[in-house]
């Protein structure tokens, strides 16, 4: 057992780890109405209902100064906590020295971020530059590379092939694609190449298929 720390803005992934984790039938602490004092109870204490090792979650915790450093001065103590402590934080400031002393002490901190956003009509006028000149087409990717996820913007490229195999459903540099995508798709998931070299590499070759 023992205290972890969630954050992040995808809310969703972060609500079902929470149940993975602490399971059904959990306890629940709103942090705004916690106090420096009641730590120790919540940490080191037992319930009077049930036998065994607790299940809590604390929401928004460590908003509270006072709680944050309190936690902090008896961090050794609470982690020996026999308890399933889950501290769900809507935000996590990673500056504060506080913080800092909770990732040097090995407390779990996992961060779920919302993908962003990929722009569709970038991704096709990128796939459709590579079909004439794949510098260009790159030149032109890593520009927009930093805001897009490589993952999301490759399924548009793969949406954007489709596409034109519909168009085209005897052509021979369609088909192509769509098998040099296909390979693409396997080493982005069974090597640790990074997934932007990956795309970069496709689009590079792409006018020559």
């Amino acid at each position: 057992m023992g205290i972890s720390i969630f954050t992040g803005d995808d809310r969703g992934k972060i609500a079902a780890e929470v149940r993975r984790r602490l399971g059904e039938g959990y306890e629940v602490f709103e942090g705004e109405n916690l106090a420096p004092g009641d730590l120790p109870g919540l940490f080191l204490g037992a319930t009077l209902f049930s036998a065994g090792a607790r299940k809590i979650l604390v929401k928004d915790g460590l908003e509270n100064k006072e709680v944050l450093e309190a936690l902090v001065a008896r961090l050794g103590e609470f982690l020996q906590t026999e308890n399933e402590v889950v501290i769900w934080e809507t935000k996590l400031d990673k500056r504060l020295a506080a913080t800092k002393a909770l990732v040097k002490a090995g407390v779990e901190i996992r961060e779920w971020k919302l993908a962003p956003e990929v722009d569709t009509r970038a991704v096709f006028g990128i796939y459709d530059l590579a079909l004439r000149d794949g510098a260009r087409a790159i030149r032109e990717l890593e520009k927009i590379e930093a805001e897009q996820d490589p993952y999301m913007f490759f399924g548009l490229m793969v949406t954007q092939a489709l596409k034109k195999l519909e168009w085209r459903p005897n052509g021979a540099k369609e088909k192509r694609a769509l098998r040099e995508l296909a390979k693409v798709d396997m080493q982005m998931k069974s090597t640790a190449v990074e997934p932007w070299m990956l795309v970069k590499s496709f689009l590079a070759r792409l006018a020559w298929l």
